[in-house]
């Protein structure tokens, strides 16, 4: 059920990478390794709970204040990562991106700067836009395709430009990295020490590489002194999305009440999808040995994908130590990301996101999506060496 192996058909689930790819790359029918979801069925033992729930067919108002749910999350990150939280900091949200709006109207004023890493996950973009907030960008730097930050330059620009808000992404989307207890505890210095705010996206933080350890922002909490909260979902590691459905963590009483006030009062959101509720739960709960297995297998596809590029050395590309994402280095081919991906769309039919679309410095980038079946993403490299090689003739 879980197809680790053997590609099942997506076709007429209104999916968005799969049924409406045109949106992106303006042809249908394409082999998409784009938007971040992946081609996995959920763990057999959480549809057996969803199957249970439609056939009762109850589907009123659902509530998720209470120990079920946030035990389950409190749970997970005592077992996955020595990470103690307390239940009652754990609350409900419809999404991510709806608690970073929230906790940026909450923690900064219009017109205030936005500090994040880039490249970055590109709706943070237009979060912080709408918002009216400005977004002040720090380039990682790029030590043979390992990314790194430059601290000294980083309080550099944190002294001169002041932001509100330091908007963190770990393991960071699209490059990989997952941010060690000795750089978590320099931003968190510098941060207690401008009084910026910490806002910490941390939905990748289970598909990792062997011997990659996670630390949650909340694991060093006795360190910060501004405030902070930290955001995730089972969506990305159990590809839930489509039910809908994540968490903020609010050590802070006030802010977490704040939060809710926002939640409840202001936006009418105080009502859990019931779906989304029972596949967290059991996620979390019953779920860590299918997530071995999906590590096992994101593993073994990125030996494939590397296998594949290496026949060429002008690609640079260097396995990340976590998500499932491949972020591979094109910048030294003889020809414009335009021509390629015209290539890709119109000859190979294949979609792979333009780096770019991250941010300035993923120009020369493409993000590679191997949430899938080892087949597929074999095919999509092959696909992708083809429309280098044909370029490479028609360019001679």
């Amino acid at each position: 059920m879980s197809n680790f192996k053997q590609q099942q058909s997506r076709y007429g689930t209104y999916s968005t990478q799969w049924d409406y790819v045109q949106d992106r790359f303006g042809e249908k029918n394409l082999l998409p390794f784009s938007i971040s979801d992946t081609d996995f069925m959920i763990p057999e033992g959480t549809t057996a709970v969803l199957n249970q729930a439609v056939n009762r067919g109850f589907f009123g108002y659902t509530r998720w204040n209470h120990f079920d749910f946030k035990e389950s999350i409190s749970g997970w990150f005592l077992r996955q990562f020595d990470c103690k939280i307390d239940p009652e900091w754990c609350v409900y949200a419809p999404s991510i991106i709806y608690s970073l709006s929230v906790a940026l109207q909450m923690f900064s004023q219009e017109n205030d700067k936005v500090m994040t890493l880039t490249p970055c996950y590109d709706a943070f973009f237009n979060c912080i836009k709408e918002n009216k907030r400005e977004l002040l960008e720090f380039s990682l730097t790029n030590q043979n395709e390992f990314f790194t930050i430059d601290f000294r330059m980083l309080a550099e620009t944190i002294e001169r430009e002041r932001p509100s808000v330091f908007l963190l992404c770990n393991p960071h989307n699209p490059t990989g990295r997952v941010f060690n207890q000795e750089e978590l505890t320099k931003i968190i210095e510098l941060c207690n020490r401008f009084n910026v705010a910490i806002i910490s996206d941390e939905i990748h933080m289970d598909v990792r590489r062997p011997g990659k350890t996670h630390l949650p922002i909340l694991a060093l909490k006795n360190n910060i002194k501004t405030p902070v909260v930290l955001l995730s979902s089972p969506s990305k590691t159990f590809n839930t999305p489509g039910l809908g459905g994540s968490y903020a963590i609010f050590p802070d009483e006030q802010l977490r009440e704040q939060f809710l006030a926002i939640l409840k009062g202001r936006d009418g959101l105080s009502s859990i999808p019931y779906l989304a509720l029972l596949a967290l739960m059991d996620c979390y709960n019953n779920q860590e040995e299918w997530l071995t297995r999906l590590n096992q297998t994101i593993d073994a596809n990125f030996d494939a994908l590397k296998k594949v590029l290496d026949s060429d050395k002008r690609i640079k590309f260097l396995i990340p130590e976590a998500t499932y994402l491949g972020w591979i280095n094109l910048e030294t081919l003889p020809y414009s990301m335009d021509d390629l991906q015209e290539v890709l769309v119109k000859k190979e039919k294949v979609a792979i996101m333009r780096g770019e679309t991250y941010g300035p410095e993923g120009m020369n980038y493409l993000r590679f999506n191997l949430g899938a079946p080892q087949d597929k993403i074999i095919e999509g490299a092959q696909r992708l060496m083809r429309s280098i090689a044909y370029l490479d003739m028609i360019k001679k």
